[in-house]
């Protein structure tokens, strides 16, 4: 356990991204710990929104200073830095999808969804934090998966939109203000998106059909997800299914009578799963999934590892 009443000295490596903002805007009003460095390398020299902290270099983090470091940095990226830096005893959050399942590396993290891997995350040294749009898709699911509801001879379909904070912070054509206001449009069509094995991995290989959309907003995801049932089961065994696994769960909200959207969450670090029976098509449910992807599909959910990881209440600074 951590000690009360001493500061724990954790590092950003890439703070300059959305994700690092969020972070550290969250790492702000925790009280346990104190943000010894944060680099980028791109804005290196300047200062961090939040904290006032200098920006340095990633090559001259202090990383010896620190118990944990949280790793915003891009995906291939992550591996390299892990390999050079990982071990001795420093704990690391890496945001990428470099150690994520279906990366090829998992085995050498812990997936960092508490709510499904709280006791293997606490003893960890490499936590893998989800993606977002894994995070909402596999909270809703893999209940289903385990309970045994869906049924095997049908794919699951879904249909996700990102506000456009998803993409990341660099300089884009596509998410220009005038390419994005007014529009709406399907991208990484024909089960391409690179988020894709993760969730296949977690859901234990559950056929699924990913048609991830940009939505035009600044934060925030909304997965409506179309799942073939058993012949015999409705809406109400999902959501008996969510009862009982997330009961006590701060992070996870169900929605009783209606579908949750993204104002119940954006600016939150927890997820809303919703569900509602099909009229005349008794064996599919739709559900849908709403949750802020900087929160609690990305730097939220990283400091409930990290509370996990470093001993204190698991849910502290976080806005559950």
């Amino acid at each position: 356990m951590v000690n009360s009443n001493s500061a724990v000295p954790v590092g950003v490596i890439g703070a300059n991204g959305y994700t690092g903002q969020e972070l550290l805007r969250i790492l702000a009003g925790h009280g346990g710990i104190e943000v010894t460095f944060a680099t980028s390398d791109s804005a290196s020299g300047g200062q961090t929104v939040v904290s006032g902290l200098r920006l340095i270099p990633v090559a001259e983090a202090p990383v010896g200073e620190v118990a944990l470091v949280f790793l915003c940095v891009p995906h291939g990226r992550a591996a390299e830095w892990v390999e050079v830096h990982g071990g001795h005893g420093l704990r690391i959050v890496d945001f990428s999808s470099d150690h994520r399942p279906g990366s090829g590396r998992e085995s050498r993290a812990v997936y960092g969804l508490p709510e499904l891997f709280r006791r293997a995350i606490v003893d960890a040294e490499l936590v893998a934090n989800p993606g977002c749009y894994p995070t909402g898709v596999i909270l809703a699911l893999k209940p289903l998966v385990d309970a045994g509801l869906i049924a095997p001879s049908r794919p699951v379909i879904i249909d996700a939109a990102s506000g456009v904070t998803g993409a990341g912070r660099s300089a884009k054509r596509e998410l220009l203000f005038a390419e994005v206001a007014g529009d709406y449009r399907a991208y990484s069509l024909g089960n391409t998106h690179r988020h894709l094995p993760e969730m296949q991995t977690v859901l234990c290989g559950v056929p699924l059909v990913f048609v991830p959309h940009l939505l035009p907003v600044a934060r925030g995801i909304l997965e409506t997800i179309y799942v073939p049932l058993l012949p015999g089961l409705d809406a109400g065994a999902i959501r008996a299914a969510w009862r009982e696994r997330y009961a006590g769960e701060r992070c996870v909200t169900v929605f009783e009578d209606r579908a949750p959207a993204l104002a119940d969450v954006v600016g939150s670090d927890r997820v809303g799963l919703g569900v509602v029976r099909n009229q005349g098509i008794e064996d599919l449910a739709t559900v849908v999934v709403a949750l802020d992807n900087l929160g609690k599909g990305a730097s939220g959910q990283a400091v409930q590892d990290m509370n996990l990881m470093l001993g204190f209440d698991e849910h502290r600074g976080l806005r559950c």
